[in-house]
């Protein structure tokens, strides 16, 4: 049976959605294995085109996170070893335009001028970057893959997937930062995980409390009103 929707409920889900961001510092506090079972449970309730279901998910905490963490660190850190690491997928444009070019400068240097970090300090700019592959100190750093086989529908579903773990953490008190940059150094990942070759990885996820210290914690990204997108044919 279909369950009641009320204004409380309403309101409920309205607000983990709106009260989502991405975090990027993180207090060490554990998060209980059941309650990551759950947001998981409660996620894979995500709409995939005749059920596939394309998701796979490797949960870290304790050794494994520090393991992992570490090794991508290290790759990252080295130039010459970075330099051999490129993205199986790609993300962003290969030729940026405006507006999203625009939105892309202002959210980084939006979070640099909070961390006083400015435009020619590079080795600030390389640590702060390099702090994803700590899971910005999250207890808990998610590795999303899906089967090589699957095309770009099943990417899509993936996306819902990703966004329903973000507001079911959310629910729950505690926050996320969906994680790209773990992409350049799938070989790493696959090495250390032992996955399996014909798994991809998608992305990573910083999963925890977030540190109400942290300043970079308090930017608060800008979206476009409703009518700069939507188009209603009456």
């Amino acid at each position: 049976m279909r369950q009641n929707i009320t204004p409380e409920s309403t309101a409920a889900v309205d607000a983990a959605i709106t009260s989502r961001r991405s975090m990027r510092a993180f207090l060490p506090t554990p998060v209980p294995r059941e309650t990551l079972a759950q947001i998981l449970a409660v996620s894979a309730r995500a709409p995939s085109g005749t059920n596939t279901q394309p998701w796979q998910v490797h949960v870290l905490t304790g050794a494994p996170l520090a393991e992992l963490s570490r090794r991508v660190r290290a790759a990252f850190d080295d130039p010459t070893e970075r330099a051999s690491h490129t993205e199986e997928y790609t993300y962003y444009p290969n030729e940026w335009v405006s507006p999203f070019i625009d939105r892309r400068r202002k959210v980084g240097w939006d979070l640099y001028s909070l961390l006083g970090i400015g435009k020619a300090d590079k080795a600030r700019m390389h640590e702060q970057h390099g702090r994803n592959f700590h899971f910005f100190d999250a207890p808990v750093g998610l590795i999303f893959t899906i089967d090589r086989v699957m095309q770009q529908g099943s990417w899509l579903d993936y996306g819902m997937f990703l966004q329903n773990i973000m507001v079911a953490a959310r629910a729950r008190g505690l926050d996320t930062c969906p994680q790209a940059a773990f992409t350049q150094f799938h070989r790493v990942i696959r090495d250390c995980l032992n996955l399996p070759e014909q798994q991809m990885v998608v992305c990573g996820m910083a999963l925890g409390f977030a540190d109400p210290a942290a300043v970079e914690n308090t930017l608060v990204t800008e979206r476009e009103p409703v009518s700069a997108f939507a188009h209603f044919h009456d």
